[in-house]
């Protein structure tokens, strides 16, 4: 009997033994939240998801094995951001990653908790972190520009179109009520030294009926230039966009290379690759047990000019030669 006894618990301590053996490593959630559509996330064109996978998978970080990953999109339509985010605090993910400042107020404003990884302009003004170097709270990640980067924009379409006197400001309402404040004294020195007048084109949503309302609004009195903010919501209508400026005849300063590759004249961005792996290792560490207010916020320092001379030729606009020296990339 008691044979009989020893070689069951035997055969049971193997039994738990293989079992444990095949308990696989443990799976981490994260969930990312965009205001772009939530395709954008996968698509191997996008340089700010490609690097931060490919960062994650170089740290160990593999989606699948040990790390599950939910996409949340808003749309371009800030009255659903609150919701969604209040519904992705609720599942309790790990980690957040919040891609811009509109979604990530409201991701803050649902959890004082889950740490969340975000990207955007201006932490500090923007309320999510009490300095650079020790945030505080549960928010840290990257700063990819300020009010002085995008006055920098503005200085180089100047240099590019020398007779501009008026331009006309394309991005969200949502987005440019929250930085006005903030923004709006380097907004005004720049266009005081350089003789400029910026007038917004708000969009409520970004839709295509949207995009097009506001460019039927500024025919009667077209502004001399444009510039289009560099923020998620517009990368999906970029050709449209593209295309409605060409139609316009107009020379535009775009805060996205998609645009240029698009077929538009320049744009001048951070340099995202960089960004999203600064991500990844953010999000790395709170995995690894960081506390989120203890991680520097890195502030972006890599910038990236490029200009396509095709646009340019279609305009009739003559660049100077000091400009396109400038470029980090001229496409012919």
């Amino acid at each position: 009997m008691r044979r009989r006894d020893f070689t069951a618990g035997l055969l049971l301590g193997t039994a738990v033994g293989t079992v444990r053996a095949r308990v696989p490593t443990k799976q981490h959630r994260i969930a990312i939240i965009t205001t772009q559509p939530v395709a954008t996330i996968d698509d191997p064109t996008i340089p700010v998801f490609r690097a931060f996978f490919e960062e994650l998978r170089r740290l160990g970080d593999v989606e699948g094995p040990n790390l599950a990953v939910e996409r949340y999109s808003g749309g371009g339509s800030p009255a659903v951001y609150p919701d969604l985010a209040r519904e992705l605090v609720a599942r309790s993910p790990d980690v957040i990653v919040a891609i811009g400042n509109p979604i990530t107020y409201e991701v803050s404003a649902a959890t004082g908790k889950i740490p969340i990884v975000w990207i955007g302009p201006d932490p500090i003004r923007a309320g999510f972190a009490k300095s650079f170097a020790r945030p505080g709270g549960n928010i840290t990640g990257v700063s990819m520009f300020d009010a002085e980067f995008d006055a920098k924009r503005l200085q180089i379409l100047k240099e590019a179109a020398p007779s501009a006197s008026k331009v006309a400001y394309l991005t969200m309402r949502r987005t440019w009520e929250a930085s006005r404040q903030a923004y709006l004294p380097a907004y005004q020195q720049a266009s005081q030294r350089l003789q400029i007048s910026l007038t917004p084109m708000l969009l409520q949503e970004a839709t295509p009926s949207e995009i097009q309302h506001a460019f039927a609004e500024i025919a009667p009195d077209p502004p001399d230039a444009i510039m289009a903010a560099g923020i998620g919501e517009l990368i999906p209508y970029r050709q449209l966009i593209v295309g409605l400026v060409e139609k316009s005849r107009l020379p535009a300063m775009y805060g996205l290379r998609d645009f240029v590759e698009a077929g538009g004249l320049m744009a001048y961005e951070v340099d995202f690759g960089e960004a999203a792996r600064r991500m990844a290792d953010d999000v790395h560490e709170i995995l690894k047990g960081a506390n989120p207010g203890d991680i520097p916020i890195y502030q972006s320092t890599r910038f990236t000019l490029v200009i396509n001379l095709k646009a340019a030729h279609t305009l009739g606009l003559t660049l100077p030669p000091a400009l396109l020296g400038r470029a980090d990339e001229v496409i012919e």
